[in-house]
């Protein structure tokens, strides 16, 4: 369901809406739940129809913002609190929305009545929701955040799915039917299976078409019935189908249907009664939220939601004997960071620490508690190796998989990787977190080598270069994500570590990042706006020239001469350039010479950022955007999902279209963007929808585009780089592990280009897979592969604990790739039915 968020893609071309009525004739399929989520209203022309993405979100925001006013104990502004929430705060809440609306697109979910409330399947669909709300604390509980949003989202979608699917609200019901996820509180019995419940109807709006026991109002003679769908299963002589022009029940005895999934006749018989359904549904995910709250407590509940969450200190740790001046420095970024945040209003922040060395790998070191952390970097060591390569993919795949999303991960080493094979599984992961890599390298990667003398292993300086590519790995890693690879030494390290302390500040965003090849001079621009603070650039390779220009056509020579611009440091590998005040807004240029290549990346403090997606047109079993999963594939059309977070309900920003920029910065494809609401909704998110009529076939980031509030061009850009590609990998469900059980997880190659072959690798954090090897599948033109990965979750393993499942597929004659990651959930043997 969806409240009406105004006009949509309004002023857009005319070939949009002969797509969406072509579309609209093609739809031909059985539809089951609430529309997914704003798409939906366009799809159905039910443009003030309540959606689960509507619903969800909207619950959410409101249990946080009560939370956050008990917490804080004060009457706050709200306003102020939504624009205080965060990016984090988003992205959490579309994890939630996402999983919400798989369920209608997933082939495992889809069309099972048990996840739906659909054919009368009741006493299964709530022991389906408790299941859920079990496993939401197990993971609540185990701080395994992204799986208790993965399993919120399903239990909400059923939830939301029984008030629209069954006769609760036909019964003359004014409150939400507690016995669903509360067996203690009064049950209603089910119609059996041959027990009519429905009149013949033969208009699209079915008025009255429920028998009098199922309208009855009287407790002690009401009955509970559901809409059947589709041919499966049957429906008996009698039943109430889920109705609609998708539902191919509707023609079987009694004909019409019951479901108030929207405001639209043709989709729902009851669609006059979607208003009062969407109420109930909002009211009991409001209780869900509330219940859960209460449960795990006010600050376990604002860390699922990654409310106010300053970013997470997250290290990776060569502790190998050459590395002692990086251990410290990296205690010192890690004490003026948690001395600078002593008396910030947000929420604890997450300090990570992963060491590693050859062949020891971790352990983890996690806390909220920055004097624990404080302690445990005092305690680091610098013991032992003396030799390389090193094991940093594993320990970086460590921190990936206990680290929020949308993190900044910071590898400090000087060694290259000796587990290069989880290369992949490590750039999934990057990609599907949107968390940036930084290497800082303390070794000369053209000089250092390492030889082997009689009797033992000894390191020594040579002349002879080595391979180009020692460090490629980490290189191509910070490159896809965003982040930097600076090559620096010893003796500047203490200085080149303030990117830490930089780039972990709260609230901060991008406004321009490029990697410019060998070339001799280059030109870049970036726009500051009046939101945006403390700018600052850096500036990874050796720059010859540096000539900064600001809005005015004010020039500075930084490698020559100071001025009012801006100051520089220079350290070995890194050049730090801060903007000084007051800054003006508007567009500023950098004009560089350099010898080799160079990095920019150019940040500011602003609460105003974005969040995005692919996605695609479904119509499995409901009209809808499914979000594309891992890359988006090249050369054919997509839209664009953006959320605008951060603005106040009363700020004016608009935004006009995003850039696909190219991995020098050049542009590949302008995409217009519509709003899906308007300036009067109650969102402090702003939603955003654009057409790509073809995705770039090279590598590109995503810029936005739009004014503020004073008129000024505004800009963001997110760094990690999209992977387009020719072939799709689908996981098909998401099981739960069972201590001492095996289960299967399958999956399906799509191929969208010529026949071909291609090489598949998996991983997983814990070891529990039963095969380990790189499959090869041919695949046709055009074709695709079903196969399935086998998983043995050992006896020992822990409840609640979350494993995280890496595919990456790659065709063997092209570049082309693409990955998908899952996170499985290990539960204990009594919740399995």
């Amino acid at each position: 369901m969806s409240k009406g968020r105004g006009r949509i893609w309004e002023g857009s071309r005319k070939p949009m809406y002969w797509f969406i009525l072509a579309y609209l004739l093609l739809l031909a399929l059985p539809c089951t739940g609430f529309l997914p989520n704003f798409w939906s209203r366009v799809l159905t022309l039910s443009w003030d129809s309540h959606t689960h993405q509507y619903i969800t979100e909207q619950a959410i925001l409101n249990v946080t913002l009560e939370t956050l006013k008990g917490t804080e104990k004060h009457q706050g502004n709200q306003a102020e609190e939504q624009t205080r929430l965060g990016r984090g705060f988003w992205r959490a809440v579309g994890e939630v929305v996402k999983s919400n609306a798989a369920m209608d697109f997933l082939s495992s979910t889809r069309s099972d009545p048990v996840y739906h409330f659909d054919s009368e399947r009741v006493e299964s669909a709530m022991g389906m929701l408790r299941q859920f709300w079990a496993q939401t604390l197990l993971s609540v509980r185990a701080k395994e955040y992204q799986s208790a949003r993965h399993r919120l989202g399903q239990l909400f979608h059923s939830l939301q799915d029984f008030y629209s699917h069954s006769n609760w609200v036909e019964m003359g019901q004014h409150s939400i039917y507690l016995h669903l996820l509360q067996p203690e509180e009064p049950a209603i019995p089910v119609a059996t299976d041959d027990t009519p419940t429905c009149m013949e109807c033969f208009s699209v709006t079915c008025r009255n078409n429920l028998l009098p026991r199922l309208t009855s109002t009287q407790q002690d003679s009401q009955l509970l019935t559901t809409g059947y769908f589709s041919t499966y299963p049957p429906k008996p002589q009698g039943k109430c189908s889920h109705g609609g022009i998708l539902d191919s029940s509707r023609y079987m005895g009694a004909k019409g249907g019951i479901n108030k999934d929207s405001t639209s006749p043709l989709f729902s018989p009851h669609h006059y009664l979607h208003v009062k359904a969407a109420t109930l549904a909002t009211e009991a995910t409001l209780t869900v939220l509330r219940d859960l709250r209460d449960t795990v407590g006010h600050k376990a509940f604002l860390r699922l939601f990654s409310v106010k969450q300053v970013p997470a200190l997250v290290f990776v740790m060569d502790t190998t004997g050459s590395m002692f001046e990086e251990i410290t420095a990296a205690r010192l970024r890690a004490h003026s960071i948690i001395q600078s945040r002593a008396n910030s209003p947000g929420q604890p922040g997450t300090f990570l620490l992963v060491p590693f060395h050859d062949p020891d790998v971790g352990p983890v070191y996690e806390t909220d508690d920055p004097n624990q952390f404080m302690q445990h970097m005092e305690n680091l060591m610098a013991l032992g190796g003396g030799d390389e390569p090193e094991m940093c993919l594993s320990a970086i795949q460590l921190a990936l998989t206990h680290s929020p999303p949308l993190s900044e991960i910071f590898v400090f080493t000087d060694a290259s990787p000796k587990d290069a094979h989880l290369f992949d599984a490590v750039k999934a992961l990057a990609l599907e977190k949107q968390s940036k890599l930084t290497f800082l390298l303390t070794e000369d990667p053209n000089y250092t080598t390492e030889v082997r003398g009689r009797g033992k292993r000894r390191r020594r300086r040579s002349r002879e270069p080595l391979s180009p590519d020692r460090f490629s790995l980490y290189s191509s890693l910070s490159s896809l994500s965003g982040g930097l690879t600076i090559f620096t030494t010893n003796s500047d390290i203490h200085k080149v570590s303030t990117i830490v302390e930089d780039n972990t500040a709260a609230d901060k965003v991008t406004l321009l990042h490029v990697e410019v090849a060998q070339e001799l001079m280059s030109s870049h621009s970036f726009r500051v706006d009046s939101s945006v603070k403390n700018v600052t650039l850096h500036v990874t390779g050796i720059l010859t020239e540096c000539i900064l220009t600001s809005p005015s056509d004010q020039s500075q020579s930084l490698l020559n001469e100071q001025g009012s611009l801006a100051e520089l440091e220079r350290f070995q590998g890194l050049y730090r350039i801060s903007l000084l005040p007051p800054i003006q807004a508007g567009q500023w240029k950098v004009y560089t010479k350099s010898d080799g290549q160079l990095t920019f990346n150019v940040i500011g403090d602003s609460s105003v950022d974005f969040l995005y997606y692919f996605a695609t047109v479904t119509n499995e079993t409901h009209p809808g955007l499914a979000r594309v999963e891992g890359s988006p594939v090249a050369g054919v059309p997509a839209f664009l999902v953006l959320a605008v977070t951060g603005l106040a309900p009363d700020e004016e920003a608009s935004f006009s279209h995003v850039t696909l920029l190219g991995a020098q910065g050049e542009t590949l494809q302008q995409v217009k963007l519509n709003s899906s609401s308007t300036s009067s909704s109650a969102y402090s998110v702003n939603e955003l929808v654009g057409w790509v009529d073809s995705v770039p076939r090279a590598p590109f980031c995503v810029r936005l585009t739009g004014r503020d509030s004073r008129g000024n061009k505004l800009e963001r850009v997110s760094t990690e780089m999209v992977q387009p590609t020719h072939v799709q990998l689908q996981v098909l469900s998401v099981p739960r592990l069972v201590p001492g059980h095996s289960t299967v997880v399958g999956f399906n190659i799509l191929n969208h280009g010529p026949a071909r072959l291609f090489n598949l690798s998996i991983d997983d954090d814990c070891g529990y897979l039963h095969k380990r090897g790189s499959p090869r599948y041919h695949i046709a033109e055009q074709g695709s592969f079903y196969d399935q990965v086998n998983i043995h979750t050992p006896a020992t393993a822990q409840a609640g604990a979350t494993v995280t499942l890496s595919l990456t597929v790659h065709a063997l004659d092209s570049a082309d790739s693409n990955y998908a990651v899952t996170y499985l959930t290990v539960v204990p043997p009594v919740s399995i039915k």
